[in-house]
């Protein structure tokens, strides 16, 4: 799976439920982190964490406040599937 998806740090459970589904997941720390992801999840916790409501973000930014890994991964498998 080619998909390069950024994940907030704070979100350890979705990160590793991305990587058991095969995608290629990086911390996002920075916006230049951001720039190369295909998709983003945040918390949601800052609106406007690291710049990221601009155009940085080539691809989908996903809030996952109130969703369990699971309903992340679904999220992001429609995206790309």
């Amino acid at each position: 799976m080619a998909n390069t998806i950024g994940v907030e740090q704070s979100l350890s459970n979705v990160e590793a439920a991305l990587k058991a589904k095969g995608y290629e997941v990086i911390q996002i720390r920075s916006e230049a982190d951001a720039k190369n992801c295909d998709a983003c999840v945040i918390t949601g916790q800052d609106d406007n964490m690291m710049g990221m409501s601009d155009t940085t973000v080539k691809g989908p930014v996903i809030d996952a406040t109130g969703l369990s890994a699971d309903e992340v991964c679904e999220r992001v498998e429609k995206l790309f599937h």
